[in-house]
């Protein structure tokens, strides 16, 4: 039989939707915002300095084994600090809510773009998931992962598309005049996909998604 990790919460009767991005980690449904820590855009001058110092050092010499490993501990740094950002704030989402909803995101596609690559792969939007979904589990709170269509586009207000270019921040409905920023009109779209998916979401939530109505 195999273990699974339990705690018990207590139900908040909060729900959030999320929206990841690169300029901030994430904008909620609530208007709140998670600055970037961009882990490896802060250690890049270092890495570059180290990576051009072992390139000047001879095939096989100890010197070059030397940089080598500093080299390596500099990526695993890197590699530690985004894992404990990840976890630390997915598990604050998760134990703050009793339904978390977020977009369905196809990262891998999305890397393919060189112009954002690095930026998509140092914000780690995958290992965020993975965190919210087994915290989750861990605290039975229901995680959605909704489809990211329109999410952008959609008035939150009043439903109608108001189609805008990825350099438009502020959305501005010409249908019911609603103003707000682009990426939270997009965590409460968010929202609202995941509350159709799992149904309204009460004070007695206990993450068991057969709970809610469909």
């Amino acid at each position: 039989m195999i273990w699974q990790r339990v705690e018990k919460r207590e139900p908040t009767g909060k729900t959030i939707g999320i929206d990841v991005g690169l300029n901030h980690f994430y904008t909620d449904s609530n208007g709140e915002t998670i600055a970037n820590p961009r882990h490896l855009r802060q250690s890049e001058k270092s890495l570059k300095r180290l990576q051009r110092r072992l390139s000047k050092t001879k095939i096989g010499s100890q010197n070059r084994i030397k940089f080598r490993n500093k080299l390596a501990r500099k990526h695993l740094k890197v590699s530690r600090q985004r894992k404990d950002f990840a976890v630390k704030t997915a598990r604050c989402v998760v134990k703050s809510n009793d339904l978390v909803a977020y977009e369905d995101l196809k990262v891998r596609n999305m890397v393919k773009n060189h112009a954002i690559a690095k930026s998509i792969s140092d914000v780690s939007w995958s290992l965020f998931r993975e965190w919210v979904e087994y915290f989750g589990k861990v605290f039975g709170v229901v995680t959605i992962a909704v489809p990211p269509h329109y999410t952008s586009q959609n008035c939150s207000n009043c439903g109608e598309v108001v189609k805008k270019s990825l350099s438009t921040r502020t959305h501005i409905c010409p249908h019911c005049g609603h103003t707000q920023d682009r990426d939270s009109n997009a965590a409460r779209n968010i929202l609202e996909k995941g509350l159709s998916t799992a149904g309204h979401v009460g004070t007695n939530a206990s993450g068991e998604t057969d709970q809610y109505k469909r």
